[in-house]
């Protein structure tokens, strides 16, 4: 599973002044996509864990299946 955060050069990047408005959108654009793409990873490996699994970090069958059927761009 691979997890791209929103960083400090990502943040420094948008805060610039001379950056154009049309990077700066974009640059939002890429972090959503990184964002969604990697709940949507983690919700498909917490999909696959077994109920002995489930059990040891203090989840349900119920709360995994909540979890999923959420769309990806629901935090």
């Amino acid at each position: 599973m691979t997890h791209i955060t929103y960083n400090t050069e990502t943040q420094a990047l948008l805060s610039r002044p001379a950056i154009t408005e049309a990077k700066s959108l974009f640059l939002r654009a890429a972090q959503a996509l990184w964002v969604w793409q990697s709940r949507a990873d983690s919700r498909n490996a917490l999909a696959k864990l077994d109920d002995h699994m489930l059990e040891d970090i203090g989840l349900t069958r119920a709360d995994v299946m909540r979890e999923t059927r959420k769309p990806f761009w629901a935090a």
